[in-house]
């Protein structure tokens, strides 16, 4: 065998030899080796529990001489293997140094075509109306490793149908297999034990604990789960076939956390946002709020204007203009939490160019969950410290700035998505000052600015956030925005070439990150390349004695059958 390195251990899969970490199911060791194991009830983040069986595999170990410990050979020199005489499920088998399995012998594949055809005696044929056709395990595994044909002449038993589990979740209890995996997501991880199966046999059916919904905030991960097309998505459910969407890697806005997730789109429209999976932030989870964030890019008060005082124009136009009204001075800037660290940092140098009077940064606060909903509901502020836009907490209201306004120690204000008037700005305020207002949607700030820029929500453009963690996270397009909207930073990079003719306005992120990577120390040798799918931690230290620096991570111990926000802040 090859010598274990680094706790790893030597096993033998379909009598390839491999080294896999010491104490993984085999499962996880089949798919380490490029081979598939079957399975319905098995889930990485949950509790094993062996429910549908279909992961069954032949299992057996190196014999040894029981008085001496010698190794017992054959005729071959050969160490033999001692063979269990009957199956073993992979995901309750734990990797052993020496361990031999055999996944597609001809005992494995009869196993595998009796355990289909029992999950199948029931289950309605009914694939072309399913929502989960063509993300259906069960569809797929009916193909892979079923006989193709059914024995059975009986009738299938009839179950419940549209049953609602709760506001976001429907049942199909046909479809079920009982694999279980929403009773232990339910318990384990979102702590909201719920869900349970009644009855026995082939009448076993899932339902709710008596008085109980399922309508915790992390519902619909149920929906994610689900092998087959029992648990589907109230919102999503019969809107578009998931074969047609294009999935872009996006971050959920929500709240410093930084949920990794994907934006389901098709021909410009987005159907559904669903949980990405990264072990480092949020495991494979996400909340149902998170969910609906996208539904204020198709609203009807977008702005789609570039406009001076009212009237239509071009971005150039409205640069320029701005440029004019900045350069008088006594300018005060409001970043915000919620851009991107590209587009804060181009503000930044915007302030320095027209010595901003002060800079302010709008706060966003809740009560976090402990899960992946933090108190801090901007999902950017850490990137405002990191690229010197702000040098403190933000405040929720702006109230020194309407002071400022007051006395007419400034005169400009430039506010880069944040509507002031909920801000402690009134209108009256608002209208006394020179307003250049940066915004995805109507608004009174934008119905008093001179001048206009429309701009673009996270889905409609790329850029990265710096998470809790201090983590930094990539977001990539996933729908054009209105027609002739420019991007966030080609706006920014406009309005700063105005100010600084000297300085060559950013085409894309990279440019950015060429002159962040230069010019900031924590950044230094970032490019938007090397930024890895999981994100990559930045030095945050600096800022580690602020009460909101949380650097959590959702981690869930299958073993100890706990989850638990895990500090990882280096």
């Amino acid at each position: 065998m090859k010598e274990p390195e680094n706790n790893f251990i030597s096993v033998f899969i379909d009598e390839e030899e491999i080294l896999v970490p010491s104490g993984i199911n085999m499962v996880e060791a089949t798919r380490l080796a490029g081979k598939e194991m079957p399975h319905y009830c098995y889930h990485q983040k949950l509790s094993v529990t062996g429910n549908c069986r279909m992961c069954l595999m032949e299992y057996g170990m190196p014999l040894t001489d029981r008085a001496t410990g010698e190794p017992i050979l054959d005729r071959r020199g050969m160490q033999k293997i001692g063979w269990l005489p009957r199956p073993a499920i992979a995901c309750a088998t734990k990797a052993l140094p020496g361990i031999h399995i055999r996944t597609d012998s001809e005992l494995v594949r009869e196993c595998r075509n009796g355990v289909m055809e029992f999950l199948l005696i029931n289950h309605p044929l009914d694939c072309p109306i399913c929502d989960q056709a063509g993300e259906c395990s069960l569809q797929e595994y009916a193909s892979d490793y079923g006989r193709g044909y059914s024995r059975f002449v009986e009738n299938k038993n009839v179950k419940p149908k549209r049953t609602r589990l709760g506001p976001r979740v429907m049942l199909d209890d046909e479809r079920c297999i009982l694999c279980s995996r929403c009773i232990r997501f339910c318990k384990e991880i979102a702590k909201d034990d719920v869900l349970g199966f009644i009855d026995r046999g082939s009448y076993s059916t899932l339902t709710c604990f008596p008085g109980r919904s399922l309508e915790n905030n992390y519902s619909l991960n149920t929906v994610d789960i689900c092998p087959v097309g029992a648990l589907t998505s109230i919102d999503f459910r019969f809107k578009m076939r998931v074969w047609f969407l294009k999935e872009t890697a996006s971050i959920c806005t929500e709240s410093s956390v930084g949920v990794n997730t994907l934006a389901g789109c098709r021909e410009g429209k987005i159907y559904r946002i669903t949980p990405r999976r990264n072990d480092e932030v949020n495991d494979t989870w996400m909340p149902d709020s998170g969910r609906i964030l996208h539904n204020p890019v198709d609203s009807d008060d977008r702005l789609v204007h570039y406009t001076i005082d009212g009237k239509h124009t071009l971005v150039e136009e409205a640069a320029k203009k701005a440029a004019d009204i900045l350069s008088k001075g006594a300018v005060a800037v409001v970043g915000s939490g919620r851009a991107s660290v590209e587009e804060q940092y181009l503000l930044r140098k915007i302030a320095s160019a027209v010595n901003a009077v002060s800079v302010s940064l709008v706060s966003r606060t809740g009560e976090g969950d402990g899960l992946l909903i933090s108190a801090d509901r901007n999902p950017n502020v850490r990137g405002a410290l990191l690229t010197g836009l702000i040098e403190q907490l933000p405040h929720a209201n702006l109230t020194n700035l309407a002071t400022d306004v007051e006395t007419g120690k400034v005169k400009t204000i430039l506010s880069l998505g944040e509507d002031l008037t909920q801000c402690g700005l009134g209108r009256d305020l608002l209208e006394k000052s020179n307003l250049i207002y940066f915004g995805t949607h109507c608004n009174e700030t934008g119905e008093v600015a001179h001048v206009l820029f429309p701009t673009l929500t996270v889905f409609e453009k790329s850029g990265s956030f710096l998470n809790q963690q201090f983590r930094l996270q990539t977001f990539h397009t996933a729908v054009p925005g209105p027609a002739g909207i420019r991007p966030d930073i080609d706006s920014l990079g406009k309005l700063l070439h105005c100010l600084d003719p000297e300085t060559i306005p950013p085409s894309n992120t990279v440019d950015i990150w060429a002159s962040m990577s230069s010019g900031i120390p924590q950044f230094a040798g970032v490019s938007v390349e090397n930024i890895p799918k999981t994100g990559l931690l930045i030095d945050g230290s600096q800022w580690a004695q602020l009460p909101f620096i949380e650097g959590k991570s959702l981690h869930y111990d299958p073993a100890t059958q706990q989850s638990e926000a895990m500090n990882i802040s280096k």
